[in-house]
């Protein structure tokens, strides 16, 4: 695992401990998720959902993200980030949370350009994820929500303001891309 592109592009990032039950992105993946984000990412705020090693709110903010808000409902997890965060030179403009998804995202304070999520595999609740990002306008008008997910999962194609608009299958991982489909309240 590497940063890909921006000011801290090839510093490797920490691996998860194998005590952590952490699933990191492959590499291939991510540099196509930030290819289709494109400039999205310049000066917006970014959201980092089931975080693990911070790897996608690290590329956003070496990509230029003015913040990146790091999620996850594990310390150890969270600590792994900050030492990446400290690798890569790119605490500035990072806050690390410890919550538990979905059920404590009214505790996050939008709006967010982009909010990514990669929850583990088994992870059933996307319909209270969606839900939650939704009902709380986590996201900005034209805002973007990025699910990486297992190809044989099934999230909903809409809930509340969030409409599927697009998925990228990478062999047996998805990424679904939903957008704001009204104006936050």
């Amino acid at each position: 695992m590497r940063v890909i592109a921006g000011t801290a592009r090839g510093i490797p990032l920490l691996p998860p401990h194998k005590s952590l039950p952490i699933r990191p992105t492959l590499d291939r993946v991510r540099e196509s998720l930030f290819s289709i984000l494109g400039t999205r990412i310049e000066g917006g705020r970014f959201l980092d959902l089931f975080a693990g090693t911070g790897a996608h709110g690290i590329e956003a903010l070496s990509r230029g993200a003015a913040e990146a808000v790091f999620v996850d409902g594990d310390a150890r997890a969270l600590k792994l980030v900050r030492d990446n965060l400290v690798k890569t030179r790119l605490e500035r403009g990072a806050v690390c949370l410890k919550l538990r998804l979905p059920a404590q995202l009214p505790a996050l304070r939008g709006p967010f350009a982009v909010a990514f999520a990669d929850p583990p595999y088994e992870f059933d609740d996307y319909s209270g994820l969606l839900a939650g990002l939704s009902e709380h306008h986590l996201l900005a008008e034209g805002g973007l929500f990025v699910l990486e997910h297992a190809r044989k999962n099934s999230p909903p194609e809409a809930q509340g303001i969030l409409l599927r608009t697009r998925q990228a299958h990478y062999g047996d991982t998805t990424l679904s891309f939903y957008e704001v489909s009204a104006p936050p309240l």
